[in-house]
C-alpha cells in the first residue's frame, strides 16, 4: 500500500502544527517519523489514521483519495503507546474485538473467530495465553497483545504512536528486533512515530526528521546520520559539539586554522559541527607545540568515564565544554584523569551558516515556551 501524502497542513487554535508536509512512503516501507515534542508527527499519524484532518492538502493511499474513505474502510491499522486494552476483557476478547464488532458477513463465525487469536498469538509469540487478562501480563506482553489486535483486521498499512514509550530499555529493544522481524514476514507498510533516533535509526528503511511542522530531511538511516542536511538534524541526532568559525574565500576559519568546508556554506559567519568521536585528543607538550592541533592551546579535561563501550570525556576549552568519545585503549594509552592537558584536532566538521543555527535555535525556544503554556493551562482545566 503506497501513501502519497501532499502539501498536508492542519492548525490548532490558529497554530500551524503541520506546514506544507510532502511525503511518498513506498509499499512494504517501514518509515520513521523521528522528531522532537511538538514536531507534528502525531498529528500526521492521526489524519493518516482518520482520527484527525488536515485544514489542506492531500493523501493518496494507492492513489486514492484518503481523506475521503470511511475510517472503518481504511485497512489502516493504528497501535497507541499506552495499550488501551480492555482491563476486565481475557486477551482472547482484546484480541478478536474489531472482528466482533463486525456486521453482516464479514463477521467470522465462533470457529474461525477462535482459529484467527490462535493464529495471531502464535504470531505476536503469546500462545497459550489466550485466557488471561491484561493485568496478568508484563508491560512488553501487553503491547503485543495490542498490536495483535490490531493485525486481527488485517490492515494493508500499520501506524505506530511511540509503542514502545512506555517500556523499559532492555524490553524495548528486545520489541523493535522483534517489530522488524515481523514487519518483513508480513510485507506491510508501516509508519513508525518516535522521538528515540536510536530507535528509528535502527528499524525504519528510511527516516523522515521533522521539527516545528516541517519535513527537515528524509533519507536512509546511514546518510541521515552521516550526511545532515540542516544543523537541526545535525544536534538532533546523537550529540554535537559546536565551534564558531568564519567562511571567507570559501575556507572556513577557526581561529587560525582552515578546516575543510562544502562550498554551499555562504561567506561570513558559521558554525562547525563536530560528533564526540570526532574529537581526536593528544596529551599536549608545553615543550613542543602541536602543529595538528585544530583548537588553539590546550583543553583542560574535567570529567572521565569510562562505562560503556567506549570512553567518554568532557574537556573545557576557553570556559566552553567539549565532549570527546575514544577507545578505552587509546583513553589508557593517553592516561587521561581529571586535570590532563591535551591539544584537540577535530575531524569531519560540518559547517552551516550561523543564522541558520540561530533561527532553528529560536524556533526550538519558540516552541518550549508553547509546550510549556499548553502544560500549564491543561493543568489549569484539571484542577478542580
Amino acid at each position: 500500500m503506497r501513501i502519497a501524502i501532499q502539501n498536508l497542513s492542519k492548525s490548532f487554535a490558529g497554530r500551524p502544527v503541520l506546514n506544507s508536509i510532502s511525503l511518498d512512503i513506498a509499499s512494504g516501507e517501514f518509515l520513521g517519523l523521528l522528531g522532537p515534542s511538538g514536531s507534528g508527527k502525531t498529528t500526521l499519524l492521526r489524519i493518516l489514521a482518520g482520527l484527525d484532518f488536515p485544514d489542506q492538502g492531500s493523501v493518496l493511499l494507492n492513489d486514492q483519495n484518503l481523506l475521503a474513505i470511511p475510517l472503518r474502510d481504511r485497512k489502516v491499522g493504528l497501535v497507541f503507546q499506552h495499550y488501551a486494552l480492555f482491563n476486565h476483557m481475557t486477551v482472547s476478547d482484546n484480541v478478536s474485538f474489531g472482528l466482533r464488532m463486525r456486521s453482516g458477513g464479514s463477521k467470522p463465525s465462533p470457529n474461525e473467530l477462535a482459529d484467527r487469536v490462535e493464529e495471531l498469538l502464535a504470531l505476536v509469540q503469546l500462545q497459550g495465553m489466550g485466557d488471561r487478562f491484561p493485568g496478568q501480563l508484563s508491560g512488553g506482553q501487553r503491547q503485543r497483545i495490542a498490536l495483535a489486535r490490531t493485525l486481527a483486521i488485517e490492515p494493508k498499512a500499520l501506524l505506530l504512536d511511540e509503542p514502545f514509550g512506555a517500556l523499559d530499555a532492555k524490553v524495548r529493544i528486545e520489541l523493535r528486533r522483534w517489530l522488524r522481524e515481523l514487519h518483513d514476514a508480513l510485507g506491510l507498510t508501516t509508519v513508525f512515530v518516535t522521538h528515540d533516533q536510536e530507535e528509528a535509526l535502527d528499524l525504519a528503511d528510511r527516516v523522515a526528521v521533522m521539527n516545528t511542522g516541517r519535513i527537515e530531511q528524509v533519507g536512509m538511516p546511514l546518510a541521515i546520520y552521516g550526511m545532515p542536511e540542516t544543523p537541526f538534524v545535525y544536534d538532533f541526532l546523537g550529540r554535537a559539539n559546536s565551534f564558531d568559525c568564519e567562511m571567507k574565500e570559501g575556507t572556513a576559519r577557526l581561529g587560525d586554522k582552515d578546516i575543510p568546508a562544502d562550498d554551499k556554506v555562504p561567506e561570513g559567519p558559521c558554525v562547525a559541527f563536530v560528533r564526540p568521536h570526532d574529537v581526536l585528543l593528544d596529551i599536549a607538550d608545553s615543550a613542543q607545540p602541536s602543529e595538528d592541533a585544530t583548537l588553539p592551546g590546550v583543553a583542560i579535561v574535567r570529567f572521565v568515564s569510562l562505562a560503556g563501550p567506549r570512553a567518554s570525556v568532557e574537556l573545557s576549552h576557553n570556559r566552553k565544554l567539549i565532549e570527546a568519545e575514544l577507545s578505552h585503549e587509546r583513553a589508557q594509552e593517553l592516561d587521561l584523569k581529571v586535570g590532563s592537558k591535551c591539544v584537540v584536532r577535530l575531524r569531519s566538521p560540518r559547517i552551516f551558516a550561523k543564522s541558520k543555527v540561530v533561527e532553528i535555535q529560536t524556533e526550538a525556544k519558540k516552541a518550549r515556551r508553547r509546550q510549556l503554556r499548553f502544560l500549564r493551562r491543561s493543568k489549569k482545566d484539571a484542577t478542580p
